[in-house]
């Protein structure tokens, strides 16, 4: 199977503190891959890694073939990797189209947006993400004004602005009620249908149950365990270390 993404013995250092011991992670072409594991697992130190928010202290990140480990954020973005952090980002000032349009000129250069046919894909891009994401009655409203939902929503689809071909999303359904909640899983069910990869860490099994294909469970810095839903359900290192 090809793999899209490829780490292997990945280590993170912090002095005498070890936050990743050797954790290997692939994950193919269109795959829903989710990451699971108790607080202080690793999980956001690991996506810190991934998208170049952190350089790690030893092992690999390879995407499509090419080493990443030591890429700054903005050229691993340009090669198609788009991270949601669990903290909101967005400019509360602005609306939700301007939000989403910053996030599809963000890898533009200025005579680039000079050039009509950029700013008419930016639009039809713009356009289709907030239909996508249920934000279409809300573009013309300023972002402080939406609600929770609403606003986690608008950040996926800014993340999805520069059509990355592996989203990471870090516990993108936190305090959220249960309607919203179900409402995101059809709304990241629906990037099937796109071909992009997507990493999610959340704390929920029975969220990402119907939605990834594979999961990965962290306990101490390391992998415990990786596989399907069913596989990780019953595996008593995977209930001894996060179950309970």
């Amino acid at each position: 199977m090809t793999t899209l993404l490829d780490v292997r013995g990945l280590r993170k250092h912090y002095g005498p503190f070890t936050a990743l011991n050797g954790v290997d992670l692939s994950i193919a072409p269109g795959e829903f891959h989710g990451l699971i594991g108790p607080n202080g697992s690793g999980k956001s130190t690991l996506l810190k890694c991934l998208a170049g928010a952190e350089i790690p202290s030893s092992g690999t990140v390879a995407f499509d073939g090419v080493d990443v480990s030591t890429l700054p954020p903005a050229r691993r973005a340009r090669r198609g990797i788009s991270l949601k952090f669990q903290i909101t980002s967005v400019l509360p000032q602005l609306s939700a189209y301007e939000n989403v349009q910053l996030a599809a000129q963000a890898h533009a250069g200025f005579f680039q947006l000079l050039l009509s046919q950029v700013r008419h894909d930016t639009a039809v891009t713009v356009e289709q993400l907030l239909n996508q994401f249920r934000l279409a009655d809300v573009a013309d409203t300023p972002v402080a004004e939406l609600s929770h939902g609403h606003q986690q929503w608008l950040e996926i689809a800014m993340a999805l602005a520069i059509r990355p071909r592996l989203l990471i999303l870090d516990e993108p359904t936190s305090g959220m009620s249960v309607e919203e909640r179900r409402v995101t899983g059809e709304l990241l069910s629906s990037l099937k249908r796109d071909g992009c990869s997507l990493l999610i860490v959340e704390h929920d099994l029975e969220f990402i149950r119907d939605l990834c294909h594979a999961i990965t469970v962290l306990d101490q810095g390391e992998v415990v365990a990786t596989g399907s839903v069913s596989e990780i359900q019953a595996n008593q290192k995977v209930r001894e270390a996060y179950l309970g």
